[in-house]
Order: structure tokens, then sequence, then C-alpha cells
């Protein structure tokens, strides 16, 4: 019997036990057990996966998690704490001779593999203790180790304008990496679907939105929601793959407004350029050249196809908006919600709007409640800086 599973794969780890850095812009609390109790009880996720894991310090908390059955390794890969399942990955930084850099995503089924990749890093790699370091080797070389270790390799973020396969690294993904050993790519929060179906290179390849969280409170903010038997690195393969009935039901992320990067900055005269108009080279209000392309205007800029095209396995997009960007809704009032509804799915996906106002007031309730529907107004974002919610459509 399959089942849906809600799923945030991309958790950086800013600390191991020791107080050793890992992600250095991570917080000190994300440690492989934070992440887990985070994920397992206020964000109700059933599958997380926590990057950094090929560090040897993250591998020995691992070992003491294990050890002392607060967590273990299941049967088909993932490491289960309570009723949350924990896939092992790694960010690693790829650059190919005249190219950008860019960010690509591995998991493996268990710690002993993992163990494995690290071993091989260490030796194409200069600093193995932190976190997406540079890989000195072939980026298809990297790719085929992978496979030999029954893994999957992910590109992270594609769009983003810094260390992206798009944003920053090559018009198109075959330049840098081997398609055919390529399952899935991750979108980014500057992104959806329909944006990246004007594409064509991407038709075949499943979507995942990912929160690339560096601190707790921002895991889950993107996240998808899964068809499988059992939440598992095997039944992962799957998904990705779309076999057996397995697939992605529904990818929840940002309305790509909201993102960082979505349309281009003026580094300038500091306006986001939030018009019709494509900004290529220079600012379309000052004329400056000193701008950072957003996302929107890259992908209209590489794109290969008039309108967008949607394959018809491909998994809804449905624009979620985090609880901390809710107008209104500050800590006192999360707290209240997660303490009466359980977790933060409940409070996005299943609490009627009345009960909500009970505890947030009648206005958070309200914006919750339209964000299922993608009916909230939105300032764009850019260089850097989120868009906003203004509020709920009048």
């Amino acid at each position: 019997m399959l089942n849906p599973y809600y799923a945030d794969l991309h958790i950086h780890i800013g600390r191991t036990n020791s107080g050793k850095p890992v992600k250095i812009s991570g917080s000190r609390d994300l440690t492989f057990a934070g992440i887990a109790k985070e994920a397992a009880e206020r964000k109700g996720i059933q599958l997380v996966g926590i990057i950094d894991c090929h560090v040897p310090g993250v591998q020995e908390d691992i070992q003491a998690c294990l050890a002392s059955g607060e967590m273990e390794e299941l049967e088909g890969g993932g490491i289960r704490y309570r009723d949350t399942t924990i896939l092992l990955g790694s960010e690693i930084e790829i650059r190919e001779p005249g190219q950008g850099a860019a960010h690509v995503l591995v998991y493996l089924p268990d710690l002993s593999v993992m163990a494995s990749l690290t071993d091989w890093l260490s030796k194409r790699m200069k600093n193995i203790t932190l976190s997406t370091q540079r890989l000195h080797a072939p980026a298809r070389s990297l790719q085929e180790e992978v496979l030999r270790l029954g893994g999957v390799l992910i590109p992270a973020h594609i769009f983003t304008p810094h260390k992206s396969i798009y944003g920053s690294a090559a018009d198109h993904m075959s330049e840098v990496l081997d398609l055919s050993l390529i399952d899935a790519v991750e979108l980014g929060l500057s992104a959806d679907s329909e944006m990246a179906g004007w594409i064509s290179e991407l038709d075949k390849f499943t979507f995942l939105t990912n929160s690339d969280a560096h601190s707790l409170g921002k895991i889950g903010r993107e996240y998808n929601q899964l068809l499988m038997q059992k939440p598992t690195f095997d039944e992962f393969k799957k998904v990705i793959r779309r076999e057996d009935g397995r697939q992605v039901l529904i990818n929840y992320g940002f309305n790509p407004r909201l993102g960082k990067y979505h349309r281009t900055f003026c580094g300038n005269c500091g306006e986001v350029l939030d018009e019709a108009e494509n900004a290529v080279d220079r600012c379309l209000y000052c004329g400056s050249p000193k701008i950072v392309r957003g996302v929107l205007d890259r992908i209209r800029s590489i794109a290969d196809r008039e309108q967008p095209y949607l394959p018809p396995y491909r998994a809804p997009y449905q624009y979620q908006i985090p609880l901390e960007f809710i107008p209104g809704l500050g800590p006192r009032k999360l707290e209240a919600l997660i303490a009466d509804f359980g977790n933060e799915m409940n409070i996005l996906h299943q609490a009627p709007e009345e009960e909500l106002a009970a505890i947030a007031g009648a206005g958070p309730a309200a914006v919750i409640v339209q964000a299922r529907a993608g009916n909230v107004r939105l300032q764009a974002g850019g260089g850097g800086t989120y868009g906003k919610v203004l509020g709920k459509e009048s």
C-alpha cells in the first residue's frame, strides 16, 4: 500500500555536538540530533534529508545516536528517529573548466556508504570537515562514484544566481553533467515548475522543492509530498524515478516572488526590477551594469521554447507561504498554534480558519487559509532580500 509523506530533503548541519563548525553560515543548533527532533516534533515532516553527513565529525555524532538506541538504521536505507526517517546527504561544489561553480546534492543509503564517499572526497577536496567544499575532480567522476555507491545525485537550487547549474555555471545542464545519471533536480526558492518548463532539457526530470535550511526555523519552508510504501532511501529512489506507482504528489514551495533572487536587483540604485521587461545587462531604471540577475530574467534569457511545458507526470506545484512570513503571526502566537495543533504541517494544511483565528487572530488565520489557494498579495524579492506577504487578496 502506498501512502503520502511530507519530505524536506535539504537541511544543513551548523555544528557537530563538540561545537566544531560544519556549515559556517548555519545556526549552532543545527546538529544532527537537533534537526531530527525539530523535523519530527515541531514540523511534522516524515522524511528529512540532512546534508553534510560526509563530515567525519558528523558521522561520529550519527554513530552516537545509533549507539544510544535513540535512532536506528532501516532496512532499505535511512535512519529512523521516532516517526521520521533521515536520509544521509552531502552538498558538493563542482566547477568545470571555463564555467562557474555549481552545487549538487548526493544521497546515500547508510552510514557505511557515506563513509566510503568521505574517503573518496578526502583525496579530491581540501577540507573534508566543512560543508559544500569544492571538488577538485571532474563532475562526471563524482556522478560515476555516486552511481557505484548506489546513491543519487541531484543538482541543487538550479537557477539561483550564485553556485547553481543555470544561474552561474552554464546555459545547459548537459555542458556540466551526464544527464543520464540524474533523476531529479531541485528548483530552489525563486522558481516554480512553470518557470522551469521553459527549458526542454528538464522535461524528463522529477522536480523537488526543499528548504535549504540554515536554521531550525527554516526547515519546511519548502517541501514535498511523496507517495511511497514507507519512508526509506530505496523508496525515495523509486519516487524520483517514478517507478511502481511511486511519485511526487505535490511540490510545496514559495511563490517565486517571495524568493530572494526572483527578479534582477540593481546594486547602484537598490531597486528590484519587477517589470514585464527582461533585465539583461543593465538596470532598467538607472542604467547601471551593477546588477544581480534574477531567476526569472535568467530563465527568459536561456529559454528554448515559446511557452512553458509541463509533462503529464509533473507534480502540481502548490504555493506555500512559511508561517514566519504571515503578517501578524509572531513567535508567541506561533508557539500557541503548535501547542494546539501539534506541528506546522497541521497548521498549514488542516486547521480550520475559525480555530486558527481563536488563537492567532482573524488576520493571520485568513492569510494562512488564503495561502492554501494561492490568494495572497506579494511584493517581489531580489538581490538577496526576500519578498513580502502584503495580505490576502481583496
